[in-house]
């Protein structure tokens, strides 16, 4: 029989262990990393005086998001019973009394070494949940309510593109996640900035979102202004010309040009929607009649209907919700133009408005039955089989 000579390796290990976390990563993640202009990561997570006070709440438990410009991705440790060893080989400088061997061979060759310089029982695993990741809770608790009350402070301010531009990347900064997500959620919310922030002081003091009411104000002013001056909102029109129609004869602002543009900007066109977001005033806009009908009615439903106990009349809402429309507009409404779970029916005559949170909720109740159902459903099919089989061996 032939023999071969095996080559022997000397396996040692440095004690103490490095600490070392492994992160898996999505092939889109990896391929974006290795890009030419791979972008800067961002590890975020929530600011603690912006948690909800429930411990119940899930968001209320400490995590890390890693945000690439545009995605957002919750970091989880995964344990594993086959711990990884992270092996570092022999630089050539090795010396005999650097290592400690017992029973090994006076000659063996020390150039030839792997050591092991970290022992990893768990990784780290990107994850991204079913329903994804928005900013609008966070920003819903970091921003106050505007209600049409400020005072005299309320309008008239005039701060600087960059101005805007730093005060909102501030309240970003405690939002955990990316920037593209958070700029959507600015805008669904029509939040605004209000004041200008001082060194040193916290940038939500300076900034609002307006509250139901609020915004179906603003809209009751651009719809009026827009017949009085002929301008059609499905049509390209100087957003300047739109807000002197909403002015008054006087020389009083009805309320902020910022609040205006913001819920100018959350019924445009959905590909022009995030320009002009901190980068001044906007110049051009076009509606987008599906997008700002659905969200006139859902907005008249949350100021009038906000809970069960003020549900309204389900004819006396559509009624309304078409006088709240260009007239051109009217033959759009229609209770399934609405986005799922925003509305419920106490009978069947009334309806009133659910908030994001209840909406939620009522999605995760439903996907819990389905889940539920399908097991039942199972176990029912596994006892016919077995009823089955019984009848056939008898």
């Amino acid at each position: 029989m032939s023999t071969q000579a095996a080559r022997s390796i000397l396996f040692t290990h440095t004690s103490p262990q490095q600490g070392f976390r492994l992160l898996e990563l999505s092939s889109e993640l990896a391929e974006l990393l290795s890009s030419k202009e791979a972008p800067t990561l961002e590890l975020k997570s929530p600011s603690a005086s912006h948690l909800p006070n429930s411990s119940t709440d899930s968001e209320h438990h400490d995590y890390v998001n890693l945000c690439t410009p545009n995605r957002t991705y919750r970091i989880r440790l995964v344990q594993s019973s086959n711990p990884i060893h992270i092996l570092q080989p022999s630089d050539g400088g090795a010396q005999r009394g650097d290592i400690t061997m017992v029973g090994a061979d006076d000659e063996m060759n020390l150039v030839e070494t792997v050591t092991t310089i970290a022992k990893c029982g768990s990784t780290l695993e990107l994850h991204t949940p079913a329903e994804g990741f928005s900013a609008v809770s966070f920003l819903g608790r970091i921003l106050a309510v505007y209600d049409g009350d400020e005072g005299s402070e309320a309008v008239g301010f005039d701060l600087e593109p960059s101005e805007k531009d730093g005060v909102i990347r501030r309240i970003f900064e405690d939002v955990p996640v990316s920037r593209a997500q958070c700029e959507a959620g600015w805008i669904e919310i029509c939040a605004f900035v209000l004041g200008r922030a001082h060194k040193g002081e916290d940038a939500a003091r300076c900034c609002r979102r307006p509250s139901a009411r609020a915004k179906l104000e603003v809209w009751k002013r651009v719809l009026e202004g827009a017949v009085l001056q002929g301008i059609h909102l499905d049509q390209q029109f100087l957003v300047s010309d739109l807000w002197k129609s909403v002015l008054d004869d006087g020389d009083e602002e009805p309320f902020p040009r910022a609040l205006f543009e913001a819920v100018v900007k959350r019924v445009c066109e959905a590909d022009g929607q995030a320009q002009g977001l901190v980068d001044g005033d906007m110049k051009w806009a076009s509606i987008d009649k599906a997008r700002c009908t659905r969200w006139v009615g859902e907005t008249y439903l949350e100021a009038m209907a906000p809970a069960q106990g003020s549900a309204i009349g389900r004819s006396e809402f559509l009624n309304a919700w078409k006088d709240h429309l260009p007239d051109s507009w009217r033959d759009e409404v229609a209770l399934p133009k609405l986005t799922e779970n925003s509305y419920r029916h106490p009978d069947q005559t009334t309806i009133y408005f659910v908030n994001n949170i209840d909406r939620h909720k009522i999605k995760k109740n439903i996907s819990t039955d389905a889940n539920t159902a399908a097991a039942a459903k199972k176990s029912r099919n596994w006892h016919e089989l077995f009823r089955n089989q019984k009848r056939q061996k008898n």
